[in-house]
């Protein structure tokens, strides 16, 4: 698993969430915005079908390591 930072979290990755109000919950991307303020929101959707906002530096992308691979 590999630390992202909000900028390289992007629609449709598998995420999980690490901090904040939904602590502990994963899924998968669905809508990146850039508030106001700009901080980078997503919404989040669960293997449920259930979604939440959260910021995205709360979250940790799961992306496959390329390492090895043709």
């Amino acid at each position: 698993m590999k630390d992202a930072t909000p900028s390289d979290v992007k629609n449709g990755d598998a995420c999980a969430v690490v901090g904040g109000t939904h602590k502990g919950k994963s899924g998968v991307v669905e809508d990146r915005n850039i508030s106001k303020t700009g901080h980078v929101t997503i919404t989040v959707r669960q293997v449920d079908g259930e979604r939440f906002k959260t910021l995205a530096a709360n979250v940790v992308v799961k992306r496959a390591s390329r390492e090895g691979q043709v």
